[in-house]
């Protein structure tokens, strides 16, 4: 029995001692990956060489943003769709490209492409062409080429030494304006009934939930706001394009027979118009990239070099004094967001982070939001207040949209600077209650209880809202729009009475909002870094720095496995996914945003919430 057990015992040793070794060769094996992995890493990565004469080619992709979206579901939806190397695209980015560029004896040229640009507002393109034109102004041409062009595509494109189409490709111009869809019927169906208490004519966010179309006060404001940015779009163009002035509107008015007269051609058209200056095939760009440039004997094609490598090249000074950029961009909530959204706490955090550096002289928040909650927006605007009572400047620029919620946080500011075409005021308020008694009803459902105080169940949906509470709401939405506007004249230096001549939920561009007082003046993000450096009396030498949400230590890591395991999962997403992602791709945003305003209610306690928001799209 003895020498069975040491036969037993031997055997036991010798697997552990096997196993023992397995694992240190595995783990070994593990590391010198890991080792190999960050060493190719590093390699692929490296600063790319750059040569005389080379093209900077200028690649925008996805949509046009002031700061990129760190979330996970975003990341889902776009490696389901294919497009996660056609990530979206910071406003800031380019112009530290295009700033540093046109200083660089070795860039020759830009080439720009936008087959993948997807969206961008009005305001975001005028700064990107101010960039470009900021090029060109030192000499260096800029040539577009796209397979074809959007909007707002050819609106950057039209800003080039030289606009190339291909010849299967077309221009498409539509001018401004939407249609949104009206829930009404639907909800009366289903026996849902919105209750909306809110303050302003104009202000339409509920509309859709109460109405079956747009009052005739919506509608006078849409249609003052679209002719106002087509008149502005237009007017830019023909001035770059070197045409007649209302070249554009005329041309899309005779459109079927222009069309018919070119045998459907398109691109014939286009060239026609002089809306473009010469067809050309990628073969024939490079060809004409070749002429203008140096030949890259290795990759057998022009010199050139990415915009995402010429950026990689390009090094931010971090000594000296600072004039601080928080980002504002997206609609606006209580509580904490992530890179990419606003959150009242965290937004406010950023600002107190930028209030208490030392090193920063001046704070600039870069704002393109909607709205959203008035306390998310209260708490940001007390936190630029508390910033300007302590010597630091504030200053306001505004982008694609900065009304409602987004207006109210910039009554701190020390100057309010927006792009003529910016979206903004909105001076208003609502607060939506939903009840779905006629809904349980229908199913054969029935509430009954106690309660101490007639307030106790009076955010219950399944019963009918009662009048006294819908009272209550009513005057709180009225002291809150009373409040905005008393803000609203202090900051402006003006009375309560005239700001409510201007408000009443009504939208303004830019440029209307500086002619009712609503803004000191129109410009654009360097006008805003111009006055905040005037302000805080900053000789040159300063430098900017965003103060974003940057994830730390786990929170980094976690970021990026998020998106090695996208890559890994997207094609079992998009396997799965196809059908609603196509159907996703292709309904309009606008017809589904106000339906995300129902989610709200579910993350809190609160019965309803006041909102300042507007059902504003960047045009």
């Amino acid at each position: 029995m003895s020498f069975l057990f040491r036969i037993l015992g031997r055997f036991l040793v010798t697997l552990w001692h096997a196993l023992d070794v397995a694992r240190r060769v595995f783990f070994n094996l593990l590391f010198l990956a890991l080792l190999a992995g960050l060493g190719t890493a590093l390699y692929l990565n490296r600063p790319p060489h750059l040569e005389n004469r080379t093209v900077l080619v200028l690649d925008l992709k996805g949509n046009l943003v002031e700061q990129h979206s760190a979330n996970m579901d975003a990341l889902m939806l776009a490696g389901a769709a294919d497009d996660l190397d056609r990530r979206d695209t910071q406003l800031r980015d380019i112009w530290q490209v295009l700033q540093a560029a046109a200083e660089d004896p070795r860039i020759s040229s830009v080439l720009l492409l936008q087959d993948d640009l997807r969206g961008a507002g009005l305001p975001m393109l005028h700064e990107v062409a101010n960039a470009l034109d900021r090029f060109r102004a030192k000499g260096k041409p800029v040539i577009a080429w796209g397979a074809g062009y959007d909007q707002r595509q050819y609106y950057l494109a039209a800003h080039a030494d030289a606009l190339y189409l291909d010849p299967q490709g077309q221009v498409l111009l539509e001018g401004f304006g939407h249609y949104r869809n009206y829930y009404r019927d639907a909800l009366d169906k289903l026996g849902i009934t919105v209750h909306l208490m809110r303050v302003g004519t104009y202000k339409s966010f509920a509309e859709p939930f109460t109405a079956n179309g747009p009052s005739p006060a919506a509608t006078e404001a849409d249609r003052s706001l679209y002719d106002a940015l087509w008149q502005s779009y237009t007017t830019d163009v023909e001035k770059q394009r070197h045409l007649p002035k209302g070249n554009l509107q005329q041309s899309i008015d005779a459109l079927p027979r222009l069309f018919m007269e070119q045998h459907g051609d398109a691109a014939r058209l286009a060239l026609q118009l002089h809306w473009v200056d010469a067809l050309k095939t990628r073969q024939e760009l490079k060809e004409v990239m070749l002429s203008k440039g140096a030949p890259d004997d290795q990759e057998k094609t022009f010199r050139q070099i990415s915009f995402e490598d010429y950026l990689s090249l390009q090094k931010t000074a971090q000594r000296g004094p600072r004039i601080a950029v928080v980002v504002a961009e997206g609609e606006i909530r209580d509580g904490t967001a992530s890179a990419g959204a606003i959150g009242g706490l965290s937004t406010a955090r950023l600002i107190r982070k930028a209030r208490e550096d030392e090193q920063v002289k001046a704070v600039i928040v870069r704002l393109n939001s909607p709205g959203g909650s008035v306390y998310g927006s209260e708490l940001i605007r007390r936190e630029l207040e508390l910033t300007r009572h302590e010597g630091k400047p504030v200053v306001i620029s505004m982008s694609s949209l900065a009304a409602s919620g987004g207006y109210w946080l910039s009554l701190a500011a020390d100057e309010i600077i927006a792009d003529p075409d910016t979206v903004t005021g909105s001076i208003g308020v609502f607060a939506l209650v939903p009840s779905a008694d006629k809904l349980a009803g229908k199913l054969g459902i029935h509430t009954g209880g106690t309660t101490t105080t007639w307030l106790g169940d009076a955010n219950n949906p399944l019963r009918p809202l009662d009048p006294r509470f819908e009272a209550l709401l009513q005057r709180n939405v009225d002291h809150i729009y009373e409040e905005f506007t008393t803000l609203a004249a202090t900051a402006r230096k003006t009375s309560p009475q005239r700001i409510d001549a201007v408000a009443q939920g009504r939208v303004w561009t830019g440029q209307q909002a500086k002619e009712k007082g609503l803004v000191d003046r129109t410009g654009n993000f360097n006008d805003a870094v111009q006055a905040a450096a005037s302000r805080a009396h900053l000789e040159p030498g300063y430098h900017l720095h965003y103060f974003d949400v940057e994830p730390t230590g786990w929170a980094r890591w976690l970021q990026h496995l998020d998106e090695a395991m996208v890559r890994i999962l997207s094609p079992s997403i998009k396997m799965t996914l196809s059908t609603p992602l196509q159907l996703w791709r292709e309904v309009p945003l606008d017809s589904l945003g106000p339906l995300s305003w129902w989610s709200e209610l579910s993350e809190g306690h609160a019965p309803f919430l006041s909102v300042a928001h507007c059902l504003c799209q960047a045009p």
